[in-house]
């Protein structure tokens, strides 16, 4: 098996969560034993987002690891272990809704691929990238 990176590497629709990453400086994070669950929006989910907000969050590495950062929780939770809660709290610090009721949603996001074993955690695939506040 891969690491959580390696894992979004290797796919096809994470090129943007993969420069993101590298950008903020996270790449050695993800590869670390964790265990993490990462909330991975695909290119799609960031192209969402309205024009040059990727290009900006780039140039802004410390804003940039703060969003990246609300995409992870610490710990390894499936799909399952999540339809338990109401929320969990990122790595960020600030809580994350989840509703499995009608679904997998996360906060604004519906989880288009759940449960991808990492080596070092867990990925649910998300169509939105998932903001603060």
């Amino acid at each position: 098996m891969a690491d959580i990176v390696d894992i979004a590497v290797s796919a096809d629709n994470f090129k943007t969560l993969v420069a993101a990453v590298q950008a903020a400086g996270l790449v050695e994070t993800l590869k670390t034993p964790g265990p993490f669950t990462v909330f991975a929006p695909t290119d799609e989910a960031f192209a969402k987002l309205p024009p040059g907000t990727v290009q900006t969050l780039v140039q802004n590495p410390p804003q940039l690891a703060r969003i990246l950062k609300y995409h992870v929780v610490a710990g390894r939770l499936t799909q399952a272990d999540l339809a338990k809660v109401d929320t969990v709290t990122s790595v960020e610090g600030s809580p994350i809704s989840i509703d499995c009721t009608n679904g997998f949603e996360v906060k604004n996001a519906t989880v288009i691929a759940a449960d991808i074993a990492a080596d070092n955690g867990i990925i649910h695939v998300i169509d939105n990238v998932i903001l603060m506040g």
